[in-house]
């Protein structure tokens, strides 16, 4: 496990950068290339390690995928193309891959068996498991088939009508591919409305499927068709850099090329709630995607209540509105984000315990968490806990202590940010 001297103290940030693309659409392009009969180029492709994860994945059912640097390109024989793997497949730390996995898989008349690393053996899958077993597939693993491993015998599905008991765009998402190889129609009505790339990218990959409100309707059976995919820039990761810009004196920074689709977009409401200020600008459409370069300075940011239907909009930058929340004027209460407790830590746990050790004011709560605001920051030695957004959070907290923070299992940074601190580095003129 490596570490990471931060030496970033009360630095400001100034310039451009553009962020890698965003991870939940390269997962998505590269199952659905695969899936899709012909040609796919895919480019501005994020190479994390969970992406790449998706890649070994078809790669291991005997799909042709070339990658250069962030630039992939598949051919494949579509849906009946593939084959059943000699070897179990390995999904590393990928709750995306795992779960939209098993969805694709549980069509297939073959057999699988999926597992993962540590932290995401931990990560329950019967939400995924239950819907697919109703739907016919053979689905067993440890813990009462909660967890990975997992083996799955899949084919002859039948359509489900479905209500997911999470907000998990995941889950919705590996029950509407399940739906791609059923008869009739599968539905998946939500009760707030999660992030919709797997329906933006269906449609540019030939499918048809309805959306109406937060209930989805896919017609089973379809043939996919290889497209070109453009990915934007992931907001997610954007997010620590609008943080970072916000709560550092004298700081001006604009990310360019952010995917701005509104199942995601809840950060800038969020920034906005909180007196930042905060400017998109550029807005234009690529592939179905909405996207455009947003502005940052330096603010003085003010509490807020965040709960509701926010909350999926925002599930993965939660971490870095907490630091934000300690720099704020009065008290900041997060709710209804239980689902952090099923991440690739912990994300509660994990972001009470660390801002506490540099000295903020957090307490947790069953789905959420209390902050205190106007307070200083010091230096700790801290860990990431194998969570790429931890990690990212810890260094951008970095800029607000006296004393130097020590980061313990950096190289996690890299599932979702290969250069985050390449630009870090950029942005604060530190060679």
């Amino acid at each position: 496990m490596s570490s990471k001297v931060l030496k970033y103290q009360h630095a400001s940030l100034s310039g451009q950068i553009t962020v890698p693309g965003d991870k939940s659409i390269s997962h998505r392009a590269v199952m659905f290339g695969s899936l899709a009969k012909g040609k796919t180029n895919i480019t501005n492709f994020l190479a994390g390690e969970d992406c790449l994860s998706t890649i070994s994945a078809f790669q291991s059912m005997g799909v042709s995928i070339k990658r250069d640097e962030n630039t992939v390109w598949i051919e494949s024989d579509g849906i009946e193309g593939l084959k059943e793997p000699t070897e179990p497949i390995d999904l590393g730390n990928s709750g995306t891959t795992a779960r939209l996995l098993m969805g694709i898989l549980s069509g297939l008349p073959y057999h699988f068996t999926l597992f993962g690393d540590e932290s995401l053996s931990k990560r329950p899958m019967d939400r995924i498991a239950n819907p697919l077993r109703e739907m016919g597939a053979k689905i067993d693993g440890r813990n009462n088939g909660r967890l990975l491993p997992m083996s799955i015998r899949g084919g002859n599905l039948s359509s489900i009508d479905f209500k997911p008991p999470v907000k998990s765009a995941q889950v919705k998402s590996g029950v509407l591919l399940a739906g791609l190889f059923s008869e009739g129609f599968t539905t998946v009505e939500e009760e707030t409305k999660t992030r919709d790339h797997t329906e933006n990218m269906l449609k540019a990959f030939g499918a048809e499927i309805d959306v109406e409100g937060t209930t989805v309707k896919i017609h089973g059976k379809q043939k996919l068709h290889g497209c070109d995919i453009e990915v934007p820039g992931d907001i997610s990761s954007a997010a620590f850099f609008l943080v970072a810009a916000a709560i550092t004196k004298g700081s001006s920074v604009t990310v360019e090329n952010v995917g701005l689709n509104p199942t995601r977009t809840g950060i800038i409401d969020v920034l906005e709630l909180m007196g930042i200020s905060i400017e998109v600008v550029e807005k234009r459409t690529i592939g179905g995607e909405p996207i455009g370069d947003i502005k940052v300075a330096s603010s003085t940011p003010k509490a807020a209540v965040i709960e509701g239907d926010v909350i999926p909009r925002i599930i993965d930058e939660i971490p870095i509105i907490a630091l934000l929340a300690t720099q704020a004027d009065g008290q900041t209460i997060i709710r209804d984000a239980e689902e952090l407790r099923f991440k690739e830590t912990d994300r509660i746990d994990s972001v009470v315990s660390t801002l506490t050790k540099l000295g903020a004011s957090v307490k947790g709560t069953k789905d959420g968490m209390i902050i205190e605001g106007n307070t200083l920051l010091h230096g700790a030695v801290t860990e990431s806990f194998g969570d790429h957004r931890i990690g990212m959070m810890i260094a951008i907290a970095s800029l607000l202590t006296d004393e130097q923070v020590e980061l313990h299992d950096d190289e996690c940074i890299a599932v979702s940010y290969p250069t985050f601190f390449e630009d870090l580095d950029k942005l604060t003129s530190i060679n």
